[in-house]
């Protein structure tokens, strides 16, 4: 397979935060316009930390160094070659933050990625996405339920976005996408693994699908992409732990492919704010993800 994608947005550094923190009515945008493969639309849009799933039990994850805003904007921005004055600014970072921890919401800046040649615009809305619906047949894997929690971003706080468009995708437990052509198989004109839903009053879409397999220098992943509106499109991806991944890949029918040969750490762009939190449930797994976008 082919690498699928690449970075084209990035991380706001610390001092790009304390920035926004002290500008009155700073805007972090989300795409400027439908997002290709090779091509880009902002570069950014503000996410929440991931929540735990309700009723599950937590699954340890390799933690991450910005777990929200306010972590980032306290972390000190050392002055090279000089201690004093890096000691100082971490006074001033931490009161900036404190000063302003009324007005800014719990959100932190997610890079975006470009969607790679495995997208397909299915316009499936559906939140079981296992199937094919040509032929009803599911695909196999260990279940996982994932929900986006949407939010507008505005005058300092996150509320809920109804009627966002949230889509994803990913490859099944051989490695393989659906509905492509490509080195090693062909699955044109299937659909599994592979839909989109709107998000409800509460900025809630909820997608069943399974535990994504793995393939050829990529790390454990699903793209999605998130339309605030017609004219709009943020897209990105999410990861799982390692450690996660091994325990999952030791069992049917993921153990036949053998172990992947791309970890997070070695993956070309992988960063830790888009690592997923993952919880053990009685059915498989499941996991939250929050993601606050702000229109212009």
């Amino acid at each position: 397979m082919e690498n699928d994608d690449r970075q084209i947005g990035r991380v706001l550094s610390r001092r790009e935060v304390l920035a926004l923190l002290g500008t009155a009515g700073a805007t972090l945008l989300v795409g400027c316009g439908p997002t290709q493969s090779g091509q880009s639309g902002s570069k950014a849009a503000t996410t929440a930390p991931a929540a735990a799933a309700a009723a599950a039990t937590p699954i340890p994850a390799a933690p991450a160094p910005t777990a929200g805003l306010n972590a980032e904007a306290t972390m000190a921005v050392p002055i090279a070659g000089n201690p004093t004055a890096g000691a100082a600014e971490s006074q001033a970072v931490a009161t900036s933050a404190a000063a302003n921890a009324a007005t800014v919401p719990a959100c932190v800046v997610r890079p975006e990625v470009t969607e790679g040649p495995y997208y397909v615009d299915e316009q499936l809305v559906r939140s079981d996405i296992r199937s094919d619906p040509g032929t009803g047949s599911v695909r196999a894997g260990t279940p996982l339920v994932l929900t986006f929690n949407v939010s507008k971003v505005s005058n300092g706080s996150c509320t809920a976005f109804e009627g966002a468009t949230v889509d994803i995708w990913h490859c099944d437990a051989d490695g393989q996408y659906s509905d492509v052509s490509d080195r090693g198989f062909d699955t044109k004109g299937q659909k599994w693994l592979r839909g989109s839903q709107v998000t409800d009053a509460s900025g809630r879409a909820s997608f069943t699908t399974i535990y994504p397999g793995w393939y050829a220098g990529r790390a454990v992943h699903i793209h999605y992409k998130v339309h605030p509106d017609t004219s709009k499109v943020f897209t990105s991806q999410l990861f799982f732990d390692d450690v996660l991944s091994e325990q999952v890949f030791a069992q049917a029918p993921y153990a036949s492919k053998g172990t992947p040969d791309t970890l997070n750490s070695t993956d070309s762009i992988y960063q830790d704010l888009m690592l997923l939190t993952v919880n053990k449930t009685d059915q498989g797994y499941a996991a939250t993800f929050d993601i606050g976008v702000q229109q212009t």
